[in-house]
């Protein structure tokens, strides 16, 4: 415990020094996606320092789930507030992001320059194969969780079938599902609530207009890429429930095929290099927005785009939290929410479905597909051995033997240069 800590009422009062420092280690070590670095608050906060209770941490957790946006990330700004308020939240929720953001700075700076070397495209066939494994890793976990039931294997099939075969927006499948789950799963009878559910909305509503005012700048400033930039990572923000895989479908498609800032592979390949760093998945907007503003206007360009696109896409979640915190009693109590909760969580099961085809389909198939009824499913005839070979060692690691994430992406990366380099 931190020597310097009081208990006043139900609060540990921790200093901003403490909480920098541990902050700052959470930030860098947290790699493996939600559930590990989920894992390493609750080791950090809970368990060695007693910061946050048993119950306070689950009961943020709920919390967070239900909220867009990354739930680590988020977790770790509730935790911050719990302790200090909103500096300590800002601290917290902050220096989460901050070391995945300079390194994708950093790493998108350098594919830019070298990424289409030789070494460099063979070391990404291998990182691509084992990023495969990846979303399915996802998928199965994801899929354990969230299919409790008959009706949410239902609402999975349906998400699957309603973008995989009718190309249906993300956006409007979510708000189905959820819909869908709060009229469904619910339970029958709603808990007394313990709080006021609107408590935190005098910051929330001023704190609209300062998340966008970057977006109005840019838009007052006449330039057009920085204004539709802007606006659509600031809808992504809001719409990214059940992590970053769930919307990754969306987004390629909407970067890639109707605005063409990026190609297939540069997508493909920056979800590679965002896995390999700390901090959120959703970090992989960065290195798209860097991608995509060095091709508009070379690295100035590129650096305005990817900060653009780390304010709107994490200023909601902060925002949402400092709204969202002081009720946390009553949002625990609401039967409603937690049931459209599950039913959104049973839609990202068929969402990763397709992200986990269309992945497969671009990695193992040079994206080659052959038409099934309604759906394109890849085209045998493509199939890369190569990165075949490297995707089923990769997945013999990670789902038979539990290996570790960046020791199989490293693996993957030093069996693409041997065999393709």
């Amino acid at each position: 415990m931190a020597d310097n800590r009081v208990r006043q009422t139900d609060r540990i009062m921790v200093s901003y020094r403490d909480i920098f420092l541990v902050f700052q280690r959470i930030g860098w070590l947290s790699f493996g996606g939600p559930a590990a670095q989920i894992a390493l608050m609750h080791s950090e906060l809970v368990e060695k320092r007693s910061w946050l209770s048993e119950g306070q941490y689950l009961r943020a957790l709920s919390l967070c789930m239900l909220l867009p946006g990354p739930e680590a990330m988020q977790l770790a700004t509730y935790a911050g507030w719990r302790l200090r308020g909103l500096p300590g939240g800002l601290i917290a929720g902050g220096l989460f992001v901050l070391p995945g953001a300079l390194v994708i700075a950093a790493l998108a700076a350098a594919y830019v320059a070298w990424g289409q070397l030789p070494l460099v495209q063979a070391a990404f066939l291998g990182i691509k194969a084992a990023v495969l494994i990846i979303v399915i890793e996802a998928l199965l976990r994801v899929s354990r969780r969230a299919l409790k039931g008959p009706a949410h294997r239902l609402i999975a099939l349906a998400a699957f079938v309603a973008i995989a075969m009718f190309g249906i927006a993300f956006p409007l499948v979510i708000l189905i599902a959820a819909a869908t789950g709060a009229l469904c799963l619910a339970a029958k009878a709603e808990l007394t609530p313990a709080s006021s559910p609107t408590a935190g909305l005098w910051l929330f509503l001023p704190g609209i207009p300062v998340w966008l005012a970057p977006v109005g700048m840019v838009w007052l400033a006449g330039s057009e890429f920085l204004t539709a930039l802007g606006l659509f990572f600031a809808k992504l923000a809001i719409v990214t429930f059940g992590g970053a895989y769930a919307v990754l479908t969306y987004m390629t498609q909407t970067v890639v095929q109707d605005l063409g800032w990026l190609t297939t592979g540069q997508m493909i390949d920056a979800l590679g290099l965002a896995e390999t760093t700390p901090g959120p998945l959703i970090l992989v907007t960065e290195f798209v927005a860097w991608l995509a503003g060095d091709a508009q206007g070379g690295t100035a360009m590129a650096a305005i785009a990817a900060a653009l696109c780390l304010w709107v896409t994490f200023v909601p979640s902060f925002l949402f939290i400092f709204a969202l915190a002081p009720s946390i009693d009553w949002i625990a109590g609401r039967p409603r929410l937690a049931a459209a909760l599950e039913g959104v969580t049973a839609a990202v099961v068929g969402v990763i479905g397709t992200l986990a085809l269309w992945f497969g389909a671009q990695v193992l198939f040079g994206g080659q597909t052959i038409a099934v009824g309604a759906l394109r499913l890849p085209d045998p005839g493509a199939l890369d051995w190569r990165a075949a070979l490297i995707a089923a060692g990769a997945g013999l690691a990670m789902l038979r033997f539990h290996a570790g994430l960046v020791p199989v992406l490293a693996a993957s990366a030093l069996a693409g240069l041997l065999i393709a380099g």
